[in-house]
C-alpha cells in the first residue's frame, strides 16, 4: 500500500486516544517492579526494596501498594537471607486519611472549630470542645462549662485537630512483625495479586479499494486502576482465561486520561507460549500511572492478503446479508503471532484517498494459522428471502421439509454468497433434493455457495427429510 495509508492507518489508531501521547526509550535494564497483567481485573505484582532489617523482633513497613491488593495474596522475602527472618505476623492497614475518618477518631475528644468572617475586617469567632457528634450539616460540641453548641459546617472555615489519630494512615501499608537474625539494609521481595488492573488489544486496519489487501496494526491497552503507579516497571502481559474462583467486585473509579506509548517501527512484545496461555513481555520498562489508560503497539504495520465473504442466514435474519473479511493468522500472510482477543476497526480508502470508517467487531484470542473473520455490517445491495414451502410426514418417524431461498443481487459486479442452513439438531436427516451443491459443515449445518452475476436474481429449492 501506499504511504499515505500507511500514516493515515498510524493516525488512526490514535482516534480513540483522549491525552497526550509519551514516547518511552528503551532502557538495557529493567526496573525493581514487575507487572504481570490479566485481561480479567487482575495483575501481580513483584516489587524489590531495600528495607532496614534489625536484630530480633520488629516490624517493618511497605508502603506505596496497591489499593485494590488481595492481602491474603501477599508474598515477603528477604533476598539471600530468607533462611535467617521469620515472618511472625502480616497485617494490611488501609484505614486511610480523610476528613470523615478524623471526625470520626475524635468523637468524645477535644477539637476547635474557626467560623467564617462576618466582614472583610473581622476575624471568624473559634468554638472549642468535646466532639459529641457530627454530619454532613452541623458539628455538636460540648463546651468547657458543660454547654451544648450546634455548629453549622457552612459557617466553619477551618477544623482544628491536634494530632493525628492513631490509625491513621496516608497511604495503604503492609506491615511485618519479624524474628531476624540480621540487621542493616538488605533487599526484600514483595509480590502480590491486586485487582483494578486489566488490559486489552485493539486492531486497526485498512482494506484496500479492491477488497483483497488489509493494513493492520495492533495496539495493547493498559487500564490501571488499581490504587498504585508503577515506576519504570517489567510489563508482561498473559493472554488466556485463568480460572479464578469468584468474588464480590468492588466498582472500579474512572480512569483520569489516556496515554499512548508509540514506538517506530521495530517490535515492542516479545511473545512465547507460556503454560496453556501466551505471554507478552514488553521489551523495555515502562511506567503505568495510577488511574491512567496507556497504549502500546503490539506488532508493526503489516500488510496481509483478505477475503471479503457474504453470508446469507435467512433462518436468524430473513433480509439480512452480512458482510465478513477473513484473513488467516499466518506468517505466510504476514502475520504469524498469536492475537489476544481485542476490538478491530476497519477503515477504506476512498477515491479522494481519503479513509472512511466501515465497521467494527470483537476477535477472540487467535493462535497462529487459524482464520480470523471480521463482521463488518449488512451488505446494502444483495437481499435474501426464505420460506418454508412443504411440509410432510411420510410416516410417524419421518418427516420432509421443502424450503426456498431467493437471493438477488443488485451491485454493479458479481458475488458469491454463502447460504447458511441450520438443521434439527440429534436427528438424522437427508438432503432428497436440491437445485445446488451443498457442503455439510457439522451434523446440523450446511452451507451452498450461490454465484450472481450483475443484476441477477436466483432461486435455490431443497428438500430435507428427518428420521426421528
Amino acid at each position: 500500500m501506499k504511504n499515505s495509508v500507511f500514516f493515515r492507518l498510524v493516525v488512526l489508531s490514535f482516534v480513540f486516544v483522549l491525552g497526550s501521547w509519551f514516547l518511552g526509550k528503551p532502557s538495557p535494564a529493567y526496573g525493581k517492579v514487575s507487572v504481570t497483567i490479566y485481561n480479567q481485573d487482575l495483575g501481580l505484582i513483584k516489587d524489590v526494596r531495600e528495607l532496614e532489617f534489625q536484630k530480633g523482633k520488629s516490624l517493618i513497613k511497605f508502603t506505596d501498594v496497591a489499593a485494590r491488593i488481595d492481602p491474603t495474596s501477599v508474598h515477603f522475602k528477604p533476598v539471600n537471607a530468607s533462611d535467617r527472618v521469620s515472618i511472625l505476623e502480616q497485617n494490611y492497614q488501609y484505614d486511610l486519611v480523610s476528613s470523615t475518618k478524623i471526625l470520626q477518631k475524635y468523637v468524645d475528644k477535644e477539637i476547635e472549630l474557626f467560623a467564617k468572617s462576618a466582614g472583610p475586617k473581622e476575624e471568624g469567632k473559634s468554638y472549642k470542645g468535646q466532639l459529641l457528634s457530627y454530619s454532613n450539616e452541623n458539628v455538636t460540641l460540648q463546651e468547657p462549662d458543660g454547654a451544648i453548641r450546634i455548629v453549622r459546617l457552612d459557617e466553619v472555615r477551618d477544623l482544628y485537630f491536634p494530632t493525628l489519630p492513631e490509625g491513621l494512615i496516608t497511604k495503604p501499608t503492609l506491615v511485618w512483625l519479624l524474628d531476624s537474625q540480621v540487621s542493616g539494609k538488605r533487599k526484600a521481595e514483595v509480590s502480590y495479586l491486586t485487582g483494578g488492573i486489566n488490559w486489552h488489544a485493539e486492531y486497526v486496519a485498512v482494506v484496500d479499494q479492491r477488497d483483497e489487501n488489509l493494513e493492520l496494526a495492533g495496539w495493547v491497552s493498559i487500564d490501571n486502576r488499581s490504587g498504585a503507579t508503577y515506576e519504570e516497571a517489567k510489563v508482561k502481559l498473559i493472554a488466556g482465561e485463568v480460572h479464578r474462583v469468584r468474588e464480590e467486585r468492588v466498582p472500579p473509579r474512572l480512569a483520569k486520561g489516556y496515554i499512548a506509548d508509540m514506538a517506530a517501527g521495530a517490535p515492542q512484545f516479545e511473545e512465547k507460549a507460556f503454560f496453556e496461555y501466551h505471554l507478552y513481555t514488553l521489551l523495555r520498562p515502562a511506567t503505568i500511572k495510577d488511574n491512567e489508560i496507556k497504549q502500546v503497539s503490539l506488532f508493526p504495520s503489516t500488510e496481509v492478503t483478505v477475503k471479503k465473504i457474504f453470508t446469507y442466514d435467512g433462518a436468524r435474519d430473513e433480509k439480512k446479508v452480512r458482510v465478513e473479511l477473513e484473513f488467516e493468522n499466518a506468517e505466510s500472510a504476514g502475520l504469524g503471532m498469536p492475537l489476544p482477543q481485542g476490538k478491530i476497526r476497519v477503515y477504506k480508502e476512498d477515491v479522494d484517498k481519503a479513509l472512511e470508517f466501515v465497521g467494527e467487531d470483537k476477535i477472540d484470542h487467535t493462535p497462529k494459522n487459524e482464520k480470523v473473520r471480521v463482521f463488518l455490517g449488512n451488505a446494502f445491495d444483495i437481499v435474501g428471502e426464505r420460506q418454508k414451502t412443504d411440509f410432510k410426514t411420510i410416516r410417524e418417524d419421518i418427516t420432509e421439509e421443502s424450503y426456498q431461498i431467493k437471493l438477488r443481487n443488485h451491485k454493479e459486479e458479481a458475488v458469491e454468497v454463502v447460504v447458511v442452513e441450520h438443521l434439527y439438531s440429534y436427528t438424522e436427516w437427508e438432503i432428497r433434493e436440491s437445485t445446488h451443491s451443498y457442503e455439510k459443515k457439522d451434523a446440523s449445518t450446511i452451507e451452498f455457495k450461490i454465484q450472481l452475476d450483475k443484476d441477477q436474481e436466483v432461486v435455490l429449492n431443497y428438500t430435507v427429510r428427518y428420521y426421528r
